[in-house]
């Protein structure tokens, strides 16, 4: 037999156990079905707000990467038109050097745009495990520019907040002078 004693002897259930002396349910027990039904709640809410939040951030980067390949799209065009002018100087061999990165770059910023951002980087990792010594040097060259890049935006930045809140002293002949 079991012993059906509670606490200091007192033969009641100590407070907050399922039943009361006379039998009746204990009212925290009769809200964990209420309350069962909250958290369930509360969990498919984190669920949703997880799922619009994970869309708008691929959102973000959808249009990043969009915004990449227009640019990218620009600067070989610029190579392209380059390329063409010096091929029709005397530096025909730079010039086509040159044009022929920029067709190269072109494609890539087409195929920047057909992609979604998961087979951009399959492709990168690929790359990476076929060409592990070009992946690093392409990376720490990318690296570098836009160290380079933010170095010069930093400094252009300093040199227009300078130039804004200094304000050049008077050569006047007359400066000093009262009346």
């Amino acid at each position: 037999m079991s012993d059906t004693t509670y606490g200091q002897g007192s033969g009641r259930p100590p407070e907050g156990s399922p039943s009361t002396p006379g039998g009746e349910a204990n009212p925290a027990t009769a809200r964990e079905p209420a309350l069962r039904g909250d958290l369930k709640e509360m969990k498919q809410f984190a669920e949703e707000q997880t799922e619009k939040a994970r869309d708008a951030a691929e959102q973000m980067a959808t249009d990043e990467k969009n915004f990449a390949a227009r640019q990218l799209g620009g600067v070989a065009t610029v190579l392209r038109k380059v390329g063409s002018e010096l091929e029709q100087s005397d530096q025909k061999s730079l010039g086509r050097y040159t044009r022929n990165l920029g067709s190269s770059l072109e494609s890539l910023a087409g195929d920047l745009k057909d992609r979604n951002l998961g087979d951009i980087a399959g492709i990168a990792e690929d790359f990476g495990r076929r060409k592990p010594a070009a992946f690093l040097s392409m990376a720490a060259l990318a690296g570098f520019a836009a160290s380079r890049f933010l170095t010069a935006s930093a400094e252009r930045r300093a040199r227009h907040l300078q130039s804004t809140t200094t304000t050049p002293p008077s050569t006047s002949s007359n400066a000093g002078r009262i009346g």
